[in-house]
């Protein structure tokens, strides 16, 4: 029987046992942390032989001869321009290498616009308000980017396949102080889910009134897949340019979940209008990034397709997680009507929707009995989710059997809480 069947009698014996139940795991002792999309040690290790790529004076040397010891190439240097740009869907000349985070460039971009103007438009921060739109749920870092820096931002609904083009279509033709969005487009975070053709046309097709509107299309999670007949999504770049619209997307990319996320490469693309535009600005600030870094990933992927391979190898890995978390919910949440997810075919998370009013509750359930969970509404801009129900699941860090014991007490603190809020109301 789902909850809100139940009569109060029902609902009472139900919260009863759930709180027992609760009360037992409680007394374990748990200190599971579920609270960031980290890659566990296992996955870790599977990079770990790339720390002895490099053993010979000859490895330093790339293909134009320049030793990576040494000063230049501010944009990479050639060997790892040909190893990304694939990942990302650009060319070579359409692709900058930089450091071991992406976030970091995504920060970057934003601050040069801000500060100095797109192409040769007014910087961001000359304008009495700048707009931001934000797809809900989405990447919590992302909305913290905007929100250093003062930038309104508006609340964009998630469907099955991507943002809501309609809303997003009237917003950006209407306000020139709308100047970009966040976009996170294959296995989206929090919701895994992959845009359609359609939904990457348009997006590819807008017509903003801002000349200096920006999809900031951080594809994260474009070869991260969980199954063996992964989605694709169609490259962005190349449908801007069918309709000359090529400088409208910046695309970001990174090894930080591929290799090591403390020591990863991270990349972006965009028009060769616009990367020989944001070499100017980034040549003020560096000389160059870690070459010898490039040169290790190079030589241990060889080509794109050794770094597909590898990704198998996380695959094997993660699925299992993954699988045992909506095992979990299968059994335990879905007869009783108290929550929604999609298994998601990729990506690093699992989003789960509770009742209206409970997420909090829930996330604060969990922390006092040892698993520590995503803040609830961090994945809204400003932490504030409307309707207080999206949480979001992370089960890459734990191990297998820590994952399992940390979703059973994550069901029985969906169950309290559901509890909780039908028989106070």
């Amino acid at each position: 029987m789902e909850l809100v069947q139940m009569n109060k009698q029902q609902l009472s014996a139900f919260k009863d046992g759930a709180q027992a139940q609760y009360d037992d795991f409680k007394a374990l002792g748990l200190k599971l942390d579920m609270s960031r999309g980290k890659p566990c040690t296992e996955q870790l290790d599977l990079s770990f032989e790339m720390l002895d790529c490099l053993n010979d004076k000859e490895d330093f040397i790339c293909s134009n001869g320049l030793d990576c010891r040494n000063y230049g190439m501010l944009d990479g240097i050639p060997e790892a321009k040909e190893l990304f740009a694939p990942m990302i869907g650009v060319n070579t000349d359409e692709i900058i290498i930089f450091g071991n985070s992406s976030l970091n460039s995504m920060f970057w971009t934003v601050q040069t616009a801000y500060t100095h103007g797109i192409l040769g438009e007014k910087p961001w921060k000359d304008y009495d308000s700048v707009k931001f739109l934000c797809p809900v749920p989405g990447y919590d870092r992302h909305f913290k980017v905007t929100e250093f820096f003062g930038i309104e931002m508006i609340n964009i609904p998630m469907t099955e396949s991507g943002p809501d083009m309609d809303m997003i279509e009237k917003l950006v033709s209407e306000d020139e102080t709308v100047k970009g969005i966040w976009c996170v487009p294959q296995y989206s975070n929090p919701d895994g889910i992959s845009y359609s053709d359609e939904t990457v046309k348009r997006f590819a097709g807008l017509k903003p009134k801002a000349k200096d509107f920006r999809i900031f299309w951080d594809n994260a999670y474009c070869i991260h897949h969980l199954t063996d007949n992964p989605k694709y999504i169609l490259n962005i770049l190349d449908e801007a340019k069918k309709l000359g619209n090529e400088d409208i997307v910046y695309i970001y990319g990174s090894t930080s979940k591929i290799t090591f996320p403390g020591a990863g490469v991270a990349v972006m693309g965009a028009s060769k209008r616009n990367i020989d535009s944001l070499k100017e600005f980034l040549g003020i600030s560096i000389i160059s990034y870690d070459k010898l870094n490039q040169l290790r990933h190079v030589k241990y992927f060889g080509d794109f397709n050794g770094m597909l391979s590898h990704m198998n190898s996380h695959k094997a890995i993660l699925a299992p997680k993954f699988d045992a978390v909506i095992e979990m919910l299968d059994k335990e949440i879905a007869p009783l009507g108290i929550g929604s997810w999609v298994k998601p075919d990729g990506g690093y998370f699992i989003s789960f929707n509770s009742l209206n009013g409970c997420a909090k509750r829930i996330v604060q359930l969990c922390k006092e009995a040892g698993v520590v969970l995503t803040g609830a509404g961090a994945t809204f801009p400003y932490g504030k989710d409307p309707d207080d129900r999206n949480i979001r699941l992370a089960p890459t860090y734990p191990t297998i059997d820590e994952l399992k014991k940390a979703m059973e007490l994550f069901v029985i603190c969906v169950k309290l809480a559901s509890a909780e809020k039908l028989l106070a109301e």
